[in-house]
């Protein structure tokens, strides 16, 4: 794990005194496995934890200062309802802002299912009786493996926000056109060395993910985010998830533009339900922001309504 010097440390700190000092959001801290990672937690004027709150995992090398993310936090409290916003540490302490590529990745997708799960851990030692599962793109992804996983009383529902699709054809097409370079040979040898048991070894100048084009990254990090894994797949999840789910679709998804289409078949309107939110792109910008709430609000009173009855 990286980790950041004394400095960034004293820094971390003063900026979430900051951040305590606003009534909008207070950035909370958690120890994990020799690290420390954080969220923002907005209440709702009035409410506590115990009235409830909506736990939002970001997508792939992102954070929860992101606009899509602020905006969702603002938007869900202009509604009366808290939220809980948490930065993935991808493997670096304390992280905050977009993911920084001149760290060597060692993280693996499956990473993050521990972090949400340490999460959803101290809201239920802090009273909360009531959490709504939401993510983003991989975020929505890796909350939907939680979930299925990990299927607990205190989860009432689930709002996947451009979920997440992998499949091995679309990893290789995906990949060739962000970043114009072949897939194949690089997983080709990060899992050579996987099988070799030298997972941790670094490959060098290597494109990954979304933003990082001359990366170090560990062949097991590579394999777990490119190598043939289902799970890491939203619709894999979606028959096996137990709780009521809302999949919002974003009509001009630039992302994942199939992803209506696969999710569609697997909608009774009842356990999971789909709702297209017209003319948004993966990153629901703007009115779509809104139009994604709403939806959102919707579905969680309807269904924790239901489910208390």
């Amino acid at each position: 794990m990286y980790r950041k010097p004394i400095f960034g440390l004293l820094y971390a700190v003063l900026t979430a005194l900051l951040f305590a000092a606003n009534a909008a959001g207070k950035e909370v801290s958690l120890p994990y496995q020799g690290i420390t990672l954080n969220g923002n937690l907005v209440l709702a004027p009035g409410k506590t934890l115990a009235d409830g709150v909506i736990f939002i995992t970001h997508g792939t090398q992102a954070h929860n200062k992101l606009e899509l993310i602020e905006g969702l936090q603002q938007l869900f409290l202009d509604q009366d309802r808290s939220t809980l916003a948490i930065n993935l540490s991808l493997g670096v302490d304390d992280r905050h802002g977009l993911y920084d590529c001149a760290i060597p990745s060692t993280y693996r997708h499956a990473d993050a299912i521990d972090e949400i799960g340490v999460w959803v851990d101290w809201l239920k030692t802090q009273g909360v009786r009531d959490v709504v599962l939401m993510g983003h793109s991989r975020g929505a992804s890796q909350s939907s493996w939680f979930a299925a996983e990990h299927d607990q009383d205190v989860i009432k529902s689930l709002v996947l926000l451009a979920p997440g699709v992998s499949t091995d054809d679309g990893e290789v097409q995906a990949y060739q056109q962000r970043f114009d370079t072949a897939l194949e040979p690089i997983l080709t040898k990060a899992q050579t060395l996987v099988e070799a048991g030298q997972g941790s070894t670094l490959i060098q100048h290597v494109p990954f993910l979304f933003i990082c084009r001359d990366s170090a990254v560990s062949a097991d990090s590579f394999v777990s985010h490119y190598g043939h894994d289902p799970r890491r797949d939203t619709p894999y999840w979606l028959p096996k998830l137990k709780k009521p789910t809302l999949v919002l679709v974003a009509a001009a998804d630039e992302v994942a533009p199939n992803l209506g289409e696969r999710v569609s078949p697997l909608a009774d309107g009842r356990r999971i339900q789909i709702e297209v939110i017209d003319g948004s792109g993966h990153f629901f910008r703007d009115l779509n922001s809104e139009d994604a709430v709403d939806a959102a609000v919707a579905f969680i009173d309807s269904t924790h309504k239901a489910g208390a009855e």
